[in-house]
């Protein structure tokens, strides 16, 4: 996600939609980063436009790049994925409370606490005998439901993972780290999405085709 916000939609979208999901992503994300390294050469002091605040433009921009990306699919009439909604309501949300009260603690933590979520939407959804994965990219894919599980199963790990792994860096390394590692996190997202796309394919129902009897 950026905050792997819209990199697991990437990586359910077949290859023809893939590209378009990928800009899709790095748009807000390359916002983020060009805006927060612009503010870093502004003196330190107070004020609207300062070192000090470069987190929280970035962050405004993100949220509103995001938001935007759905903005413009709906215009287009466009479908939207189901777990781009999910992402950029919880981008939207936790970046702009962020802001509001002007915490850098808490966007720091805003990776940590989203990741945790989606994870706690698939394995609270398992636990009670319902696929969130499964749901949210049925029409993506039509795979068999042990399938479904599986991949369920990795990408709840995958976000425990990467929550954890938002923590170490923000606690062990600079503010400026942090905020460029978002096309990290990016790339982690598609390498892991490529490498469940063997199983993804291996488990893939071939198109029910309507046979003319002769």
């Amino acid at each position: 996600m950026s905050e792997t916000n819209t990199s697991s939609d990437t990586a359910a979208a077949p290859p023809t939609r893939s590209a378009g999901s990928l800009m899709a992503e790095l748009g807000p994300t390359l916002g983020f980063i060009f805006v927060y390294n612009i503010l870093l050469r502004f003196p330190e002091g107070e004020g609207l436009l300062t070192k000090d605040n470069a987190l929280y433009w970035a962050t405004g921009v993100l949220v509103v790049a995001t938001l935007s990306v759905v903005t413009m699919k709906l215009i287009r009439g466009q479908k939207i994925p189901p777990f781009l909604i999910i992402s950029s309501s919880l981008v939207g949300i936790f970046g702009t409370l962020g802001i509001v009260f002007q915490s850098k603690l808490f966007l720091f933590l805003k990776p940590t606490i989203i990741n945790l979520l989606l994870a706690g939407l698939i394995f609270g959804g398992l636990a009670v005998g319902r696929n969130i994965w499964k749901m949210l990219f049925h029409d993506v894919f039509d795979l068999p439901d042990f399938a479904w599980r599986t991949l369920a199963i990795r990408w709840g790990g995958f976000f425990v993972a990467m929550a954890i792994w938002n923590e170490i860096l923000w606690r062990n390394f600079s503010e400026a780290t942090w905020a460029n590692w978002k096309l990290g996190n990016i790339a982690i997202s598609m390498v892991f999405a490529m490498a469940n796309l063997p199983y993804t394919l291996k488990h893939l129902r071939p198109e029910k085709e309507d046979s003319l009897s002769e």
